[in-house]
């Protein structure tokens, strides 16, 4: 199943264009479904339909489905109070009824990750269309599965879950409480799923896309996301120009002649570094199927190409291993990097990422770093001690 994952900053229409594209593509005869996480329901306000908890069909190949932050958040609670019965009882707590709770905050995005992941696991549809929240809400989102699964392998080594037939002996020879067993278990559980999901965001077959009104605000916007989703080794095969004015009617002296001029300004910058398909200002908010088909947003990009990150190692002239990170639009005093153990903290700008080195690499030396092209190329020299000697 082709996923395609759709962002911008607020207020650009990408809620609009997440409904146009999967409309087009289900027009064509393409099984698809279309997600959001948004609270009001701007997707079927877009669709002429009322989403919510349960998928709604919009057409005989299009469904569109807002996850229930409210309900999955409630039946989390009741499962994590059902397994850690004995510690709470233990701490004297008071069970909190989950009619009683309202979800804390980001509830509504990890309702959409839970979504994401039951939809390519049913394979149902043979395009899904995700909503994301503004770009750097959505960056926050799409890295969460990797983070959350570092923190979790930090705080339980998959080491100690498998000696779980030793914890009773070993908490009575240490003389402290060992971890229950509901925590390994729970551990285990989260690890499978954020791994399902991570395996979505980092499939061949999933692409991101930006939405962004070609002006001096868009065209910052597009660049920070751009680093930030280089950060995270994804490259938007599109770039959607939403809201472009119509050049026949900016006349001298008319009103729309500075902003027609600003944003021509703007899209010829994009087109020489992005694949940019523009779409057409309706002079009003696009409702219903017939607007969402008369803006003519692609659902297929055939020209896009997959970028591998970090680029594979390459040998220098001088023995060196050469390290690339594509990072574009990087600048050099906004980049921070050291390494720790075995992984490599990257930061530029406002975004940070922590890198697993390859075992070739771990077996290394930093031997600096420059910035290029827009591209990191940081150098490791072999550490003699541990690499085997040649007779």
């Amino acid at each position: 199943m082709r996923t395609i994952l759709i962002t911008g900053p607020g207020g650009s229409g990408r809620t609009t264009v997440a409904a146009a594209t999967a409309l087009s593509a289900a027009t064509n005869g393409t099984r698809t479904l279309v997600l959001s996480a948004d609270r009001t329901d701007t997707l079927g306000a877009a669709l002429g339909v009322t989403t919510g908890a349960t998928p709604t069909q919009v057409t005989a190949t299009l469904t569109a489905w807002r996850p229930d932050a409210t309900r999955g958040f409630r039946e989390d609670l009741a499962g994590f109070q059902e397994r850690a019965t004995a510690a709470l009882d233990l701490l004297g707590a008071s069970r909190l009824d989950p009619e009683e709770v309202t979800p804390l905050p980001g509830a509504e995005e990890l309702a959409l990750l839970r979504a994401l992941r039951d939809a390519a696991l049913a394979e149902a549809h043979d395009l899904l269309v995700v909503d994301l929240p503004a770009t750097p809400h959505a960056l926050a989102l799409l890295s969460l599965p990797e983070e959350l699964r570092r923190y979790l392998r930090r705080l339980l080594p998959p080491e100690r879950q498998a000696a779980r037939a030793l914890r009773p002996v070993l908490g009575r020879l240490a003389g402290v409480p060992m971890p229950a067993e509901w925590l390994y278990e729970t551990a285990a559980r989260w690890d499978v799923e954020l791994a399902a999901v991570e395996a979505v965001v980092a499939d061949r077959d999933t692409v991101v896309r930006l939405v962004a009104e070609p002006g001096p605000g868009g065209a910052d916007a597009v660049r920070s996301a751009t680093l930030a989703l280089a950060l995270r080794g994804l490259r938007p095969d599109l770039l959607i120009a939403n809201r472009v004015l119509p050049e026949a009617e900016a006349t001298a002296g008319s009103w729309l002649a500075g902003p027609v001029a600003q944003q021509r300004k703007v899209l010829e910058e994009w087109g020489d570094e992005y694949d940019i398909r523009r779409v057409a200002h309706l002079g009003r908010d696009p409702r219903g199927v017939e607007d969402l088909a008369a803006l003519a947003v692609p659902a297929v990009n055939d020209t896009s190409s997959t970028v591998e990150w970090p680029v594979t190692d390459r040998l220098a002239d001088d023995g060196v291993l050469v390290w690339h990170l594509p990072l574009p639009g990087a600048a050099r005093d906004e980049l921070d990097l050291f390494r720790r153990g075995d992984e490599l903290v990257v930061t530029a700008g406002q975004f940070r990422r922590i890198v697993p080195l390859p075992s070739a690499l771990r077996r290394c030396a930093v031997d600096g770093a420059a910035l290029r092209d827009g591209e990191l190329r940081i150098r490791f020299a072999p550490d003699p001690a541990l690499w085997p000697r040649t007779p």
